[in-house]
């Protein structure tokens, strides 16, 4: 199987370069293709003639995007649906990586699949516009859902980094700062998601799907367990939701967990704890 990967060089995509085997390896940065561009998109993957394509590639600045709306479109959206098109003419499949910030949080538990979309923000409806336009032109499809993604290559869309790497930035220097602690996620390692959806996507199992580590937290409670994990003094105190909301250009669902319903029921939801991700991250990180 040849598996072209969007976005090589981003924080998933890093992942992903490092699980998929070099002999089936075909990496591209933005360097190689800009998805923005249909004609040039769909000669550089035919070009591949991959069997499957990857696409990580997204505008995730959620802030950014409201002053922005035209650029998280032509991104999210119609960037999405250049590549759904280049692989509907390729013949191969396609992975596309959505996201939790899709609906508006007012359930207060865990999303599935089967939960209809209420998006909140400019870069929400944006996901969720690239969602509808792969589902109406390829069949051969997985629109990958996760939540809070955290990997040693860091976002390269926010500036490298993440929030984890953040808050211990944070705590190391000493100075106080404020976490939220009533907006919940499923915070996730993209080690484990990528290894996920390479296995998923050797399947025929086609589809909408939720890959996210296992539970639910706070960003209060990510940090603190971060911090307890590295044995740092807490330097941070807790502000609720609603402040950060009210401060934020993009509104943000106050709850985004996700429940894997559509991986479990085709044998595949063996995702660990987010605690147990989380530690692996920090001993890969070598903290």
């Amino acid at each position: 199987m040849k598996i072209l990967v969007i976005g090589a060089d981003g924080q998933l995509g890093s992942d992903l370069v490092r699980t998929v085997p070099k002999a089936e390896l075909i990496p591209l940065t933005i360097k190689d293709l800009d998805i923005t561009k249909r004609e040039n998109t769909l000669l550089v993957i035919k070009g591949h003639k991959p069997d499957l394509v990857i696409n990580t590639a997204g505008y995730s600045r959620v802030d950014d995007a409201e002053d922005h709306q035209d650029q998280a479109f032509a991104i999210n959206a119609e960037g999405a649906a250049n590549v759904a098109l280049a692989c509907l003419e390729s013949g191969a499949g396609l992975v596309h990586i959505s996201t939790d910030y899709v609906f508006d949080g007012l359930k207060n538990s865990p999303y599935t699949e089967d939960d209809k979309t209420a998006p909140l923000s400019a870069y929400a409806r944006s996901k969720v516009a690239g969602e509808e336009k792969i589902a109406t032109i390829l069949k051969k499809y997985f629109i990958i859902r996760s939540s809070g993604l955290f990997g040693a290559a860091g976002c390269l869309g926010k500036g490298g980094g993440n929030f984890i790497d953040s808050v211990i930035a944070k705590g190391k220097s000493g100075a106080p700062f404020k976490v939220v602690n009533d907006q919940y996620f499923s915070p996730t390692y993209t080690l484990d998601l990528a290894g996920k959806l390479v296995q998923l996507a050797r399947t025929d199992h086609y589809g909408l799907y939720h890959i996210v580590n296992h539970g639910a937290c706070s960003w209060y409670e990510l940090a603190a367990r971060t911090f307890e994990s590295l044995g740092l003094a807490v330097n941070f105190t807790a502000i609720p939701f609603a402040e950060l909301n009210a401060k934020a250009k993009a509104k943000r669902p106050a709850y985004s967990a996700l429940d894997n319903k559509r991986l479990r029921a085709v044998g595949l939801d063996d995702l660990r704890p987010w605690p147990d991700a989380l530690r692996a991250y920090l001993m890969e990180k070598g903290l």
